[in-house]
């Protein structure tokens, strides 16, 4: 069996994992759900693309149902990948999905952001956790001073950073999103307080 389709029958389990729990859990909006595998998979795969010649351990903050973390994850087996979410249902959700795609590389830690020791992580990924002057904080506690922050953000993403710009400071490469023109995965590296 080829990477490719290994790799794809485990994105495929993982959407249906989705499915299955959100019902009872909400891991990705409800109107969503239909669209789960070009707006949230595909977008995600997206993110692993741009980040392909970044190398080193990967944290996800606020993982939720896992975006993208649980694609970083399937895409990158070799690349360890720590999950912190403070919910204890969806953690018991990822753990599922761990277990059930034979995850090796992925850690799942049950715990608020904020309080979790630093982390030190080459790169580091949200979505949809919180406004940017507020995610920064997160950011800048987990990342290692030379990694990279990959984080996803919806259409209000330029006055998010413009907000955020006036407590830190940082470098910025913003990426357009394949699944919605107007949203952004920023690449942030540099950061530190302004």
């Amino acid at each position: 069996m080829s990477d490719v389709s290994r790799e794809t029958e485990q994105l495929e389990h993982y959407a249906a994992l989705v499915r299955k729990w959100s019902g009872t859990i909400n891991l990705v909006a409800p109107s969503t759900l239909k669209d789960l595998e070009f707006r949230h998979i595909y977008d995600s795969q997206h993110l692993v693309h741009l980040s392909s010649n970044s190398d080193g351990c990967w944290a996800d903050l606020g993982s939720g149902g896992g975006l993208p973390a649980i694609v970083v994850a399937i895409l990158r087996p070799g690349t360890p990948v720590t999950l912190v979410e403070s919910d204890q249902r969806k953690c018991s959700f990822l753990r599922t999905v761990v277990r059930e795609l034979g995850l090796h590389n992925v850690t799942v830690l049950n715990h608020r952001i904020e309080k979790t020791s630093p982390l030190n992580s080459q790169n580091l990924s949200a979505r949809a956790l919180a406004p940017l002057p507020l995610l920064m904080s997160y950011v800048a506690r987990h990342l290692a001073p030379s990694g990279r922050a990959w984080l996803m953000k919806g259409r209000n993403w330029q006055s998010e950073v413009d907000e955020a710009r006036k407590t830190w400071k940082f470098d910025l490469l913003s990426h357009s999103s394949i699944t919605d023109p107007d949203a952004a995965i920023l690449e942030i590296t540099g950061i530190c307080h302004a």
